[in-house]
């Protein structure tokens, strides 16, 4: 198989052969891209055989190398050629490029030089333009640029009003002279809307200049033009096309359009149409009538419409659980509630729709919103609340806690979406919108002190429903008291004549709903048909102090003044809480606690100097009275007076009138406790007078010793008895220090007594025996009470030590008596009582000190 350029290599060899010439090269032949070396050798190889010896080797004959000699041999000399020729090229080439270089570096340094100059110029050109100084100190005038776009920009504002004042010279000539607006016309032709009414509006301004009585003049002051002369103007007739009529009625045209088609696009919607007619409708009333069907044509005010007249939901159980003051509040009403939870995604949703369609959004926004909050919120919440005024204060004043919580709620959150702002909080424009609307809506119920006192009535029913039979029991009786529970009767002499009356004639006098009345009835454990001349049955029981009824006035109390902190302004909240607790100081200080303190009071008193064991039934209910008392302690100076701490002065006046009830209070229980004392101590005196005999302590020399002393006296048996039975009584009214105190004090009244009740006695050495078993008895007794640090823990030793004084030999006296310090003339009295004082040895121990 044939190369390629194997037939041309053949015609040359063939030549060769023939004319024996050598084949021809140029450079074009060695600068090629396909020139290979080892092809240029075989063609050349080839050219010297002759083509009857590439048949094959029949033909074979003798190699001769001559031809390929002179071939390759003109290949060298033509080579040699070449490579002159080609140095020759190299030399031309390489003295071009230095000449080139040599002219390139000097062009370099050329186009320095200019860069140079063109730096030097635009830091001139700069220093001019910035108004630095030049180096020479001159100078360089670097506001002119400033200057002058301030320049251009006035006369293109010039000639922009020109062009606009041309329009409307044109445009008022059209109206005015032919009765069209054609040029207008054409504007709003073209979909320029805004330009179209800004241009009316511009033209009606003229009118009302140019021609103020309603007659065409060429300014307001000046004669009637020739034209108008030739109407007839200038004569008193009206002009022949009314301009101003025209101009006016076309913007009505132009409004109605604009509201029409802002409707079509607010349909589809088309944000950008709307925002483009909201625009020009910018200049009819400030956007007043684009604003207002953007907002009556809302769906939810069209369908809220529908549903104002919706009945209050909530079932039976639930209202009776908002006017019971014993349960918790339901909250807030289902349909205020549905109510204002699509309010708020409503106006969030709505709000982002506004600031597309909107470039005064904000205004848009405000006068929304205060559509929703002046009509549908407002009609919902007066039908809410007064359907719980209907029902009780209470029912009303938690609805107006509930609701008032509920839409503060959400205020709060469309504040903190942001709405147009979204998702930063809402700007101060429309923050200031909610919060005024928001107290625009519960402006009514806080004019001046109506709240308060709708706090006060409430509380001051309720307490008196409450103490109800209380104050019935002490007022109806009036005989003398026998019992403790006759004693609480007998206090209620400084109460109204008759509770019952005062009570029923007081519901009469106020228009109180018939729920209100039911409920205060149940309260004051009355049936809701009780007949007003009916008496109220009251038992014992109803007399007495009870802990959770004070705690139910409490929290009543309590409820108050939470609600009161989140209702009323933060400056009120010091009289508020002043007028509550005033009312709780007069029902629990006054009308309960101290009416029953004096009752029991009086019943101690009673008790003084009785002939039979003293009732000290009273003592048992001093433990509910000092619980109570400790209650409204604790309530008035950890939750109320911390919160008058702004007004200093009715901080003080609370503290006083706190203080003034509380001292009143505690003096009077101090008064039963020392009646109590006083009662005890002298039943110990009698019992001791009565049942201690002379024999007791001198018994006859035949008797049993051991027996004696077995056991103690009856006298100091039946003491023992009584005072366990009234320590019993004392811990079960008392606690803690009171407790202590008053045991403490019936220890030391008890030592005395059986001091002075020895001295009474001459005691033999056997009765000294049992003097001491009796007085181990009274010891071990007082020991047994929780006394604490209020008694001597040594106080009951002096019985047993004056006991011991009866049994020691007489030797043991002197010693006794030496060792007893300041007390040896008491000891010496006790000695006289001895049955051998007069032995010589008693009489040497006592004149030995």
């Amino acid at each position: 198989m044939s190369r390629p350029g194997g037939d041309t290599a053949s015609i040359l060899s063939h030549t060769t052969s023939r004319t024996g010439r050598a084949p021809v090269f140029t450079l074009e032949t060695f600068d090629s891209k396909d020139f290979i070396v080892k092809d240029f050798i075989e063609t050349l190889s080839d050219t010297a055989v002759h083509p009857s010896r590439r048949s094959g080797p029949s033909g074979q004959q003798a190699f001769d190398p001559k031809p390929l000699i002179r071939t390759f041999e003109h290949a060298v000399s033509r080579l040699n050629t070449l490579a002159e020729e080609l140095e020759e090229r190299e030399n031309e080439l390489a003295g071009a490029v230095r000449k080139a270089e040599a002219q390139h570096n000097q062009n370099v340094v050329t186009l320095r030089q200019k860069l140079d100059n063109a730096i030097d110029r635009f830091q001139t050109l700069d220093n001019r333009l910035n108004g630095n100084p030049n180096d020479d100190g001159s100078d360089g005038s670097g506001n002119a640029a400033v200057r002058i776009g301030e320049r251009l920009e006035e006369l293109d504002r010039q000639m922009q009003r020109a062009q606009d004042a041309m329009f409307l010279i044109k445009c008022w000539q059209e109206v005015s002279e032919k009765g069209d607006l054609s040029s207008l016309e054409e504007i709003r032709g073209k979909r320029n809307i805004v330009r179209c009414a800004h241009i009316a509006r511009q033209l009606l301004k003229l009118s009302t200049r140019l021609d103020p009585d309603g007659t065409y003049h060429v300014n307001a002051n000046g004669p009637a033009s020739n034209a108008a002369k030739r109407r007839g103007v200038g004569n008193g007739q009206h002009p022949k096309y009314p301009a101003r009529e025209i101009i006016e009625k076309f913007l009505e045209n132009l409004e109605q359009d604009l509201l029409k088609q802002f409707d079509e696009f607010y349909r589809r919607p088309n944000f950008d149409g709307m925002r483009e007619c909201a625009i020009a409708l910018r200049d009819f009333n400030d956007g007043a009538s684009v604003m207002a069907t953007y907002v009556n044509q809302h769906s939810f005010f069209i369908d809220r419409n529908q549903l104002i007249t919706e009945e209050i939901a909530g079932d039976a159980e639930t209202w009776d659980r908002l006017q019971d003051p014993d349960s918790e509040p339901p909250g807030v009403e289902p349909t205020l509630q549905s109510l204002v939870d699509e309010v708020k995604i409503v106006i969030q949703e709505e709000s982002a729709v506004i600031k597309r369609a909107f470039p005064y959004y904000d205004e848009v926004l405000t006068r929304f919103i205060q559509r929703i909050f002046q009509q549908s919120i407002q009609q919902r919440l007066e039908m809410v609340l007064g359907k719980a005024n209907e029902l009780s204060s209470l029912a009303f004043l938690r609805s107006l806690q509930a609701s008032r919580s509920y839409i503060t709620s959400l205020v709060e959150d469309l504040k903190s979406h942001g709405l147009t702002e979204h998702p930063e909080p809402v700007s101060s424009q429309i923050a200031a919108t909610l919060d005024q609307q928001l107290e625009d809506l519960f402006v009514p119920y806080f004019v001046g002190s109506s709240y308060i006192e709708r706090e006060k009535k409430n509380l001051e029913e309720l307490y008196s429903s409450l103490l109800l039979k209380f104050t019935i029991y002490h007022a109806r009786r009036r005989k003398v008291p026998t019992t403790y529970f006759a004693s609480l009767a007998q206090k209620g002499k400084e109460l109204a004549a008759s509770a019952r009356d005062a009570y029923m004639e007081r519901l009469d006098s106020t228009d109180l709903p018939p729920s209100q009345k039911a409920m205060l009835f149940r309260i004051a454990g009355l049936k809701e048909d009780h007949s007003e001349k009916k008496d109220i049955d009251v038992t014992d029981e109803d007399g007495k102090l009870s802990l959770p009824n004070a705690k139910r006035m409490l929290k009543w109390l309590a409820e108050g003044v939470g609600r009161g902190l989140e209702l009323s302004p933060s400056n009120e909240t010091p009289k508020d809480v002043q007028s509550l607790l005033n009312l709780l100081l007069t029902h629990m200080g006054e009308i309960y606690l101290e009416t029953a303190l004096d009752a029991a009071s009086d019943h101690a008193a009673s008790q003084e100097n009785v002939k039979t064991p003293p009732d000290l039934s009273h003592l048992p209910s001093l433990h509910t009275l000092t619980t109570i008392l400790h209650l409204l302690q604790q309530t008035t100076t950890t939750i109320l007076l911390p919160l008058c701490t702004p007004n200093l002065t009715i901080r003080r006046e609370i503290e006083k009138s706190t203080q003034s009830t509380l001292s009143t209070l505690e003096s009077k229980l101090s008064n039963i406790l020392n009646l109590s004392l006083t009662a005890t101590l002298n039943w110990v005196q009698k019992l001791l007078t009565s049942q201690q005999k002379k024999t007791d302590f001198r018994p006859k020399d035949d008797e049993d010793v051991a027996f004696l002393i077995a056991t103690e006296t009856p006298a100091c048996q039946a003491v023992v008895q009584f005072l366990n039975r009234v320590a019993a009584q004392a811990s079960a009214a008392l606690s803690g220090r009171n407790l202590a105190l008053f045991l403490a004090e019936l220890a030391r009244g008890l030592r005395a007594l059986i001091l002075a009740h020895l001295l009474k006695f001459t005691i033999s050495l056997t009765g000294g025996l049992v003097v001491t078993r009796d007085m181990t008895k009274y010891a071990e007794l007082v020991r047994s009470w929780p006394t604490g640090e209020e008694l001597e823990s040594d106080a009951m030793n002096v019985l047993v030590d004056v006991a011991n004084l009866f049994v020691i030999a007489p030797e043991a006296l002197r010693e006794r008596l030496r060792g007893a310090g300041s007390e040896v003339q008491e000891f010496k009295a006790f000695i006289a009582r001895r049955e051998d004082v007069n032995s010589v040895a008693v009489q040497t121990a006592l004149s030995s000190i």
